[in-house]
């Protein structure tokens, strides 16, 4: 397959990922269906979803779901850094840990 053509359907997922976003709070209905036929031509053309965009499937039930408006984003507590977001489709929670910065990070700033 052609580069071109792999690029332009990558550009279409993040068109049709970005409109269902606008989408999700007016029109629940169109923005799944925007969202469904980015995930179709990611098949289709054999393209790997970017991680920004495969973020916003529920890893459960496939559903597009919206951060604050059909998912809940919570912050993890414990010496783990992580994110737990809940599906209100079917409530399925799953963790995203955030790594931990190092202590050479910090130092490689310069003082003022």
């Amino acid at each position: 397959m052609k580069v071109d053509t792999k690029k332009i359907a990558l550009e279409r997922m993040h068109i049709l990922v970005g409109q269902a976003v606008l989408n999700a709070r007016k029109n629940p209905a169109l923005a799944q269906r925007q969202a469904g036929l980015a995930k179709r031509i990611s098949t289709k053309y054999r393209v790997k979803m970017p991680y920004e965009i495969r973020m916003n499937f529920c890893k459960k039930c496939k559903m597009f779901i919206v951060p604050g408006m059909t998912s809940r984003i919570r912050l993890g507590r414990s010496t783990l850094k992580s994110i737990r977001i809940t599906c209100s489709y079917c409530n399925h929670t799953y963790r995203k840990v955030i790594p931990a910065r190092s202590s050479k990070a910090h130092s490689d700033k310069v003082p003022l």
